[in-house]
């Protein structure tokens, strides 16, 4: 996730905005991230916190579209992944029982969120998101992205809301 945040700030701010992150943050790590490295999750809060100060644009918009560049850096990667789906909905319900099963063989402590995936209706999709790290917004991003992958069209309703007080998060997604 560091990685590829720091990607994103130097490709589409350039490489002055990352290194004025990180001047403001000094985090421990001195901003040297790699992929296979663990990192305090206050360090990811503090940079984008940081990039909000400068860019004026609101923490969750800022992370909603750090979650829809993710998916793009994702799926380069592991393309594997949405291979053999060819549905947008199929591929949002196989997050926790497949993808996030193969996250947990390649990393010791991945911090992964728990999701559960109901189909409402054949067009509708609500999707409970629940993590200590309440990164529900990361997740709308992701979920952005992914429609953006399956050309989908869709609305997403975030009706509950760790951040408002709320248990977990629930989206209801209608294509």
């Amino acid at each position: 996730m560091f990685t590829s945040f720091n990607e994103m700030i130097e490709e589409e701010m350039g490489i002055t905005v990352w290194e004025r992150i990180l001047k403001e943050v000094n985090p421990d790590s001195l901003g040297i991230y790699t992929a296979v490295e663990d990192y305090d999750d206050q360090e990811i809060f503090d940079l984008v916190n940081a990039l909000s100060e400068i860019t004026k644009i609101s923490v969750s918009d800022l992370v909603k579209y750090y979650g829809n560049y993710l998916f793009r850096v994702l799926i380069k990667k592991y393309s594997v992944f949405t291979e053999n789906i060819d549905d947008y909905f199929q591929f949002l319900e196989s997050i926790d029982g497949v993808i996030h099963k193969e996250v947990k063989k390649l990393y010791v402590n991945p911090n992964l969120p728990k999701l559960t995936c109901e189909k409402i209706v054949k067009k509708t999709l609500k999707m409970r998101y629940e993590s200590p790290r309440k990164l529900c917004h990361l997740a709308e991003g992701l979920i952005k992205g992914a429609a953006a992958h399956y050309s989908e069209k869709y609305l997403l309703n975030h009706n509950k809301c760790m951040h408002e007080g709320d248990e977990y998060c629930e989206f209801i997604i209608r294509r």
